[in-house]
């Protein structure tokens, strides 16, 4: 008896209502997910703010361009260095007999800043200037020039599409202080910890690294101290990020790298005869005319030349010899008297040194050139001693692209490291290893503009921070909530679609 064979109809493939909506409902999910992380990346993108400062200082000027998030991380921005130019010529301070040249000489740099922010962002973009020791000391010889020559810079800087917010002389103090903010903020030594404060620590607090800033005309010295700073003056007290500092700080006046030489070479005209001078901080071969008029019209050197010697040119012949280098500079720090428990020179209280420095400006440049930044002290030595005794024709054949009033200098600019950090502020062997030399952090010049710009912007950012289409809570919420519904619903329809058998009805 035959069986009846079942029927073999071919079924047409039907894809049920409730899989094409579920497969709707996680495409909008999907692309909800999407939208929303695109529009608030885009909103963080647009929130970008920008700051300019001018480091006006007595041998040049720089225009830094700065960067942040108005977004606050640890209750502060994180600041980056977009763009840094040099202006082509002196510091503003050198056009004392042509004011108006001071603005005209910031142009070409102002006109690349207007490149590096966006168009969109000109107006609320601040600009800063600040005048250290070379304007400092014109405005000791002639008050109404400096004023002249600051007005000449606003005139300039008023005319571009940013927001001005002024241009003065700092305070020695200020720069020192301004530049210590600058290499602990890039270091992250201001960041709160995130360890709860009840528990102990997880590490020791490394603290925060001092700065050592040489400029042409002065130079700064500024760290927090162990003990009770017993000059007031030179005293300032911090509350940064939810901790109080007190810092020491003192800027030396007439202390820089020229204005140093410019105070030996003033002693060594008093005790020349016959207006002939053997100089030891020259390379031997080196001749150099020097205008004693140009020392008499110093605030620095005049005092150093009373009464005025009677020959008004003295010439200079390089002997190049360190150690009488060395000895020569001596001259210029007076150890004669020290009211306090210690002093670095010329009466002025140091407290012990503590931690770690970080040693930039001129401090850097010219160790670098030297290829010593990490050299230890009696290598340094060495190192000069070898370089000051080479002739200055030699010297000229090893760097012929170095200007010739630069390569002349660097004898007396090693040397004069050496005596001040070595002797004067007692970097001895064990703590000269505490000094690092350098030029950037994170990519940022070390030097007091980033600091400067972080007080008077209310540590960035000084207004309310710009408002996205969702706030951080809502944006993680909404994320959150759009990626549960989307596993959800494929989830769902996996096990609608494919039906394991756990959950067929009828099984047993």
């Amino acid at each position: 008896m035959e069986e009846s064979l079942p029927d073999t109809k071919v079924r047409k493939f039907h894809i049920p209502k409730y899989v094409i909506i579920l497969g709707a409902l996680f495409a909008v999910a999907l692309i909800t997910l999407i939208a929303v992380a695109v529009v608030q990346k885009h909103s963080n993108i647009r929130n970008t703010k920008y700051g300019i400062v001018l480091d006006a200082g007595s041998s040049h000027t720089t225009v830094y361009v700065y960067a942040w998030p108005a977004e606050k991380e640890n209750d502060t921005g994180v600041v980056r260095q977009v763009d840094a130019c040099e202006v082509e010529g002196p510091g503003i301070s050198s056009y004392a007999n042509n004011v108006e040249q001071a603005g005209v000489s910031l142009m070409h740099c102002m006109n690349k800043a207007k490149t590096s922010v966006p168009s969109r962002e000109h107006r609320n973009t601040p600009v800063y200037l600040g005048a250290t020791a070379g304007m400092r000391l014109l405005s000791l010889q002639n008050e109404d020039t400096s004023k002249k020559v600051l007005s000449a810079v606003q005139s300039t800087l008023r005319s571009y599409p940013f927001s001005y917010k002024g241009a003065r002389i700092l305070s020695g103090q200020e720069e020192g202080a301004y530049g210590w903010i600058t290499i602990n903020y890039l270091l992250g030594n201001f960041k709160k910890s995130l360890w709860p404060s009840f528990l102990p620590p997880l590490f020791s607090n490394p603290g925060t690294t001092g700065a050592l800033d040489l400029g042409g005309a002065s130079t700064q010295i500024t760290f927090v101290p162990d003990t009770t700073v017993e000059s007031q003056g030179d005293a300032l007290n911090f509350r940064l990020y939810g901790k109080n500092y007190t810092v020491y700080t003192h800027s030396f006046l007439c202390y820089g790298k020229d204005q140093a030489l410019n105070l030996k070479l003033a002693i060594d005209a008093q005790g020349a005869s016959k207006g002939f001078h053997i100089e030891p901080c020259y390379h031997r071969g080196y001749v150099k005319i020097l205008n004693i008029s140009d020392l008499l019209t110093n605030p620095c050197t005049a005092p150093s030349l009373q009464p005025p010697p009677s020959n008004m040119q003295l010439r200079i012949d390089g002997a190049g010899n360190y150690g009488r280098c060395l000895t020569s500079i001596q001259k210029i720090f007076n150890m004669s008297q020290c009211p306090y428990s210690n002093c670095a020179f010329n009466g002025i209280f140091m407290p012990p040194l503590t931690g770690n420095f970080g040693a930039f400006s001129a401090f850097y440049y010219v160790m670098d050139f030297l290829n010593v930044t990490n050299e230890p002290l009696e290598d340094v030595i060495m190192t000069l001693k070898s370089f000051c005794s080479r002739p200055w024709d030699k010297v000229k054949e090893e760097f012929p692209n170095i200007k010739e009033k630069y390569l002349s200098d660097y004898c007396f600019s090693g040397t004069y490291i050496v005596a001040l950090l070595n002797e004067r502020y007692s970097f001895k062997n064990e703590e000269w290893q505490r000094i690092h030399f350098l030029k950037k952090i994170a990519k940022s010049d070390a030097g007091w503009t980033l600091g400067y710009m972080l007080n008077l912007t209310n540590m960035i950012p000084a207004e309310p921070s710009y408002v996205g289409p969702l706030s951080q809570a809502a944006f993680v919420s909404l994320i959150t909530i759009c990626t549960i519904l989307a596993v959800c619903l494929l989830l769902t329809g996996f096990l609608i679609y494919y039906k394991p058998k756990c959950l067929h009805k009828g099984i047993i």
